[in-house]
């Protein structure tokens, strides 16, 4: 989990004082948040914070705000003349491309689950069938808690059991990801035993003979703890199937393993497979996949205490790891920035025995492995595409496996390592999503996912370009546009980048981008620095004291579209989204001449003060602590919040975000929101969208997710002079 709060209560007499309004262009004035100047002094710098008392949102008065600006968004995105007719063609294409079908499991025996969000239907069921042509049953249906409740509930994850018999999974409300642990029996379709709360992630961990599992739960704060104590001394619990969650027994963490030297934010896992006598614990900080490895008898957690042996740490750059049998297979990039994979016999666990068994080819990057009952394949990433690769036993090199069409492959789960035969599935800028069954180098489609005839769509470009930064570095850049396009800048174009964490754009269909480009609309994805596309050097060039590079590269892409007659000025829009927030901001407040218009879409705003919130502290290995003084300067310069200038003409911004957001809390837009009505001098709208029921975007309904595509769409083609407001 990737994603924050010291709170400060402004007096209320002083938010009385400055109850004013401004109209700026809107048709609907509304209320000037007031300033309370609080200064700190940080490393010798003084860092001015205006706003701070928004980071208590669960003051009366920040709830008031929040809750004008939300209607006036609301009114104002209501009244673009196409914006209803933009939900409703999104809407249209995502029901032509039918049943949306995402994390296929595989287990032995031909059991297969999944997510499945039929056409027309706002969430994921948790799906089941005997065989990949079985009939298919549904075991958890989400939306019948909504309906009773009224409030958006939604599958965080799923992990079946080994036999079949039982599946372990996460259910959370309005966006939240608060998760609770339910256990079903699947032949019954009933729960076995009372939910488990604060089991937030898909830790989970079945013992082989599939009687009783692990998994990482949260403590329970207690009054008066700071949130950024939320995610710190988490347990691996042990139950037995029937148990009471009082039966459960810890057996790994920083408060239970007290000689492994564990940090409080070092969370754990437990791995099994069958077929093998080890377990293995891995953690992470939630955020970076570097951490911890060690290996024991499964036989020992039924001793008093479990006999650990260490296998590696943070430093070894381990970052993915699969177990069969008395082998532990490694993904690293130590000593290669593209990846490789070792494989390690565990009767002699030392890192340094460990042997390469795959490497990934030149100009690639390796960036995914799975296990088959006889070889390895890998997914390999040549830019926004990724492709399958096929290493049997003594072959480093690997074999390339061809693919129906260019786009990006995504291994599904055989996590018994059960088949000889993979299932993946294959997505593309213009092609919908394929799940094919792949039997040597040979696709086939296996019946699983029913694909409709392709809705009508213009024919539509995809161009890879590679755009010079300031430096000389050559930034990739996919563009995405109506064939026949003319660059006469007039089309309206939205930058779109993220890099952070070493994620990189890739290829995927999406019924929303291709309701933009029928209305002329250019896509554009940059993968900046910060990104994984050439692999970790790549990333670490835009990592904490080299983020500025992030911007800097976004800044050149802007100008490269314009220069080349996508867009100009009038017509060039930029988003980011969550951790792309720095992306997105720091372009802007970097060059605002460029922008008609940016979207921040649940975007991290103010870096200093983030590492006091509870997501926020297990980001410090991303992003820095503004504690550090040689990483305080760079989160200073990377924070959106704190580069606002006053005086300034930005574009329009139009701030997205759900208030039950755990990764990235609500404030980081109010803040953000208010410093930029405070200080632009263009007249241009800021809009603080805000959705009472979702959070990061994960969990949210189709209905809500349209929503959303046809507010930020409608947003950008209303500032690029492209679309109306009703009555004026």
């Amino acid at each position: 989990m990737s994603l924050h709060n010291r709170r400060f209560k402004l007096p209320s007499l002083l938010i009385a004082a400055a109850l004013v309004t401004a109209a700026a262009s809107s048709a609907h004035a509304v209320t000037v948040a007031p300033v309370q100047d609080v200064s700190d002094v940080l490393h010798g710098v003084t860092v001015k914070d205006p706003y701070r008392y928004f980071e208590n949102v669960k003051d009366p008065k920040v709830q008031a705000w929040l809750k004008e600006q939300g209607d006036s968004a609301r009114k104002e995105l209501d009244r673009i003349a196409l914006r209803g007719e933009l939900e409703q063609r999104i809407a249209e294409i995502s029901a032509a491309t039918g049943d949306d079908i995402r994390g296929i499991t595989r287990m032995a025996g031909d059991h297969i689950y999944y997510l499945k969000r039929g056409r027309g239907e706002k969430q994921f069921k948790l799906m089941t069938r005997d065989g990949l042509q079985g009939a298919e049953r549904v075991l958890v249906d989400p939306e019948l808690e909504a309906k009773r409740t009224g409030v958006p509930h939604a599958i965080n994850y799923f992990v079946p059991a080994w036999d079949g018999k039982h599946v372990a999974y996460g259910v959370s409300a309005g966006g939240s990801e608060d998760a609770s642990l339910y256990i079903l029996d699947v032949q019954s379709g009933k729960t076995v035993g009372q939910p488990i709360p604060r089991v937030h992630e898909a830790l989970i961990g079945w013992l082989p003979d599939s009687k009783s599992l692990t998994y990482n739960q949260l403590k329970t704060l207690q009054p008066g703890d700071a949130d950024s104590e939320t995610y710190l001394d988490s347990k691996v619990m042990w139950l037995k199937v029937g148990d009471a969650e009082a039966q459960a027994k810890p057996v790994f963490g920083p408060t239970v393993t007290t000689d492994l030297g564990l940090a409080r934010l070092d969370v754990g896992a437990i791995i099994f497979n069958p077929g093998s006598r080890w377990m293995i614990a891995r953690t992470t900080d939630t955020t970076l996949p570097e951490g911890n490895l060690f290996v024991a008898d499964i036989a020992d957690l039924n001793k008093p205490t479990v006999a650990w042996k260490k296998i590696s740490s943070f430093d070894d750059k381990i970052t993915d790891v699969d177990l069969k049998g008395n082998d532990l297979y490694l993904l690293t990039h130590a000593g290669a920035p593209r990846n490789r994979v070792l494989k390690l016999d565990l009767r002699h666990p030392e890192l340094k025995l460990a042997r390469e068994v795959a490497a990934a080819p030149a100009d690639a990057v390796l960036e995914k492995f799975a296990l088959t009952r006889d070889a390895l394949i890998a997914e390999i990433r040549e830019g926004t595409s990724i492709v399958l690769r096929r290493y049997a036993a003594g072959d480093t090199k690997g074999q390339s496996i061809p693919a129906p069409f260019k786009g990006a492959a995504s291994l599904q789960n055989d996590p018994a390592h059960a088949y000889s035969d993979v299932l993946y599935t294959l997505n593309g800028w213009t092609e919908l999503p394929r799940t094919l069954l792949l039997k040597g180098k040979v696709s086939s489609d296996p019946g699983l996912r029913v694909n409709p005839p392709m809705p009508s769509l213009p024919e539509v470009e995809v161009v890879d370009v590679k755009v010079p930064s300031y430096d000389g570095a050559m930034i990739p850049m996919t563009l995405l546009y109506k064939k026949g396009l003319k660059r006469d800048g007039s089309n309206p174009t939205l930058l779109d980048g993220y890099a952070a964490y070493g994620f990189s754009q890739t290829a995927y269909f999406s019924p929303a981008s291709m309701a933009w480009i029928e209305r002329g609309g250019v896509l554009a994805y940059a993968n900046v620095r910060g990104s994984g596309v050439y692999g970790d050097d790549w990333y670490r060039a835009g990592f904490k004291a080299t983020k500025p590079n992030t911007w800097k590269d976004g800044v050149a892409c802007a100008k490269y579209l314009i220069a080349e007659g996508y867009a100009t000025p009038k017509t060039l829009g930029v988003m980011g989204t969550s951790a792309g927030g720095i992306f997105v901001g720091r372009t802007v407040t970097t060059a605002p001449e460029l922008f008609a218009a940016a979207i921040f879409n649940v975007g991290i705003m103010d870096t200093v003060r983030a590492e006091d919130s509870a997501n926020g502290i297990t980001n410090i290995s991303e992003f820095g602590s503004a504690r550090n003084p040689a990483e305080f300067p760079a989160l200073l310069e990377m924070s959106t919040y704190h580069n606002i200038k006053d005086n300034t003409a930005y574009p329009a911004v139009m701030l997205v975000h759900g208030m039950n957001d755990p990764r990235v809390d609500v404030w980081h837009s109010a803040k953000t929101a208010a410093r930029l009505q405070a200080a632009t001098s263009s007249g241009k709208p800021i809009l603080l969208r805000l959705d009472m029921q979702a959070g990061h975007g994960i969990g949210s309904t189709a209905t809500q997710r349209y929503a959303l595509s046809a507010d930020i769409y409608s947003f950008l083609l209303w500032q690029m002079g492209k679309a109306k407001q009703n009555g004026s």
